[in-house]
């Protein structure tokens, strides 16, 4: 029995990594850790949707990083099984990251959670901000890549240049790679005669409409100039849009083709889509539009076609959505084709199109004494500019949301003969919620006074019915007729 016990632990150790993720225990992890000068570490539990849904890029990218100069490795630790060391480290809940450092707890993982994201973030933890050359094998390496690298050549180091090189790197280094090299045999090999900055576009993105790399060709060489040129020009005429680079593509209009894009597994079909979608849009740049554009691989930004009313997208089609300078909304009806999409793009830069707006059907009666709000009528109701509205954005399977009803209920009762007031409710998850209204939790409560729509402001007074009561009462435009400012009843006369 002892033997058969002493094979399971031998065997155990043997398969210690799956899919290149390192398997940690209580008995392995503090030896494990000292041997790696840095590791990001995933306490996790088998049940855990979020887990669950993590695993994929977890170990997508600590395949990427097993082969990065120097490897960085991602581990793992089974808190529901291992527990001793998940309570040494806190863990309370799942998935917890962790950056460890030489033996030591480092910091927690602040970055993104999908591949390219943890990759690019770890190797930012890794080793300096920008990585010098000093072979040319190393330099063809690191811009052979998956991802933008920004390369600085320099006949002697300590330049001005490399300084501002230096800057940008260490502001943006979570976002790209950064290289430089003094290197004679380097510069050679890239045909540099004088010190530059280069951004190199990944191999797996070359295509005719556009360049393989952009030289910095301006004199500043200032830290903050260099920034600028490298976040405005690290995507390209059309990048590859996810959940890590969105940050990227936020000017307006903006147009995004969502459809399977995995450039690693078939780059081949993703340059397809890709390149017909630049193809098309680069008449309407050569004209002097403007018009930020990327694509997005459906697999991972599925969630965003949900807010375009595509809940259950055929992941075989190319779905093309976006928004104009005002953030409405709109999206491509047909299938796409180069003809269909140069229709939709002039459509939309012509101002043509309906914006899709997501709304649940006005109600057939609304006689309650608090006004159900969708979409579609917002205007109507919350806009009026003969009422001041109190509206709270809520959520079904809120639990605060629930809380709050029969006080709000009972507020609106007591309001209901007010001439000049209305309170009202909106599904936040059913319905667009307009500018400038911001909902980021549950129950998010505004005051849109009459005269001044374009300015709401947040109620973040208490949620009891004398709280609101007493708010509305002092700042309602108009007197209230049966209470004071105060809030308190007015007498009536007999």
């Amino acid at each position: 029995m002892k033997s058969f016990v002493a094979f399971l632990a031998l065997l155990s150790v043997a398969f210690a990594a799956e899919d290149d993720v390192l398997v940690l225990t209580d008995a392995n992890f503090h030896s494990n850790i000292k041997q790696h000068e840095v590791i990001l570490v995933e306490f996790y539990a088998p049940w855990c949707g979020h887990c669950k849904a993590l695993k994929p890029a977890y170990e997508a990218a600590a395949t990427r990083l097993k082969e990065n100069d120097p490897p960085i490795p991602l581990a793992k630790v089974d808190c529901t099984v291992e527990t001793k060391v998940c309570q040494e480290f806190g863990v309370s809940g799942y998935p917890t990251l962790k950056i460890f450092k030489n033996g030591e707890f480092s910091m927690e993982y602040g970055g993104p959670r999908e591949e390219n994201g943890i990759v690019n973030y770890m190797i930012s933890k890794a080793g300096p901000t920008c990585k010098e050359i000093t072979s040319v094998g190393d330099a063809d390496k690191f811009v052979s890549g998956h991802t933008p690298v920004v390369f600085g050549f320099f006949k002697s180091a300590g330049s001005k240049l490399q300084s501002g090189l230096q800057g940008a790197a260490d502001s943006l280094n979570e976002d790209f790679r950064f290289a430089f090299t003094t290197d004679g045999d380097v510069l050679k090999k890239f045909d540099i005669t004088e010190d530059s900055i280069v951004l190199f576009y990944p191999k797996m993105l070359h295509n005719k409409f556009e360049p393989k790399q952009i030289k910095y060709d301006s004199s500043d060489s200032s830290k903050s100039a260099i920034k600028l040129w490298v976040e405005k020009n690290a995507m390209g005429l059309c990048g590859v849009r996810s959940g890590a680079t969105a940050k990227f593509f936020q000017d307006k209009p903006q147009v995004f083709a969502v459809y399977d894009a995995n450039f690693k597994l078939n780059p081949k079909q993703a340059n397809y889509w890709r390149n017909r979608v630049i193809k098309v849009a680069k008449k309407f740049l050569d004209a002097g539009k403007k018009l930020t554009l990327a694509v997005s691989d459906i697999n991972e930004m599925q969630h965003e076609l949900g807010e375009f009313g595509l809940d259950n997208p055929d992941k075989s089609k190319v779905f093309v959505i976006a928004r104009d300078t005002s953030d409405r909304k709109f999206r491509m009806k047909d299938d796409f084709s180069m003809a269909t999409f140069e229709t939709f793009l002039q459509d939309f830069l012509d101002g043509k199109l309906e914006p899709y707006l997501k709304s649940e059907e006005i109600p057939s009666s609304n006689d309650e004494p608090v006004k159900v709000v969708v979409a579609k009528q917002f205007d109507d109701i919350v806009n009026a500019e003969d009422k001041d509205v109190l509206i709270e954005f809520y959520a079904p399977w809120c639990g605060h949301c629930k809380q709050l009803v029969p006080k709000y209920e009972e507020l609106a009762t007591k309001l209901k003969d007010e001439p000049s007031i209305v309170i009202a409710k909106m599904d936040a998850t059913a319905n667009d919620v307009p500018s400038p209204y911001q909902v980021t939790g549950f129950p998010t409560i505004y005051f849109a006074p009459k005269g001044d729509k374009k300015n709401p402001r947040q109620y973040n007074g208490g949620r009891e019915v004398n709280d609101f009561l007493k708010y509305l009462a002092a700042e309602s435009t108009d007197p209230l007729v049966g209470f004071d400012r105060s809030g308190k009843p007015k007498k009536t006369d007999l």
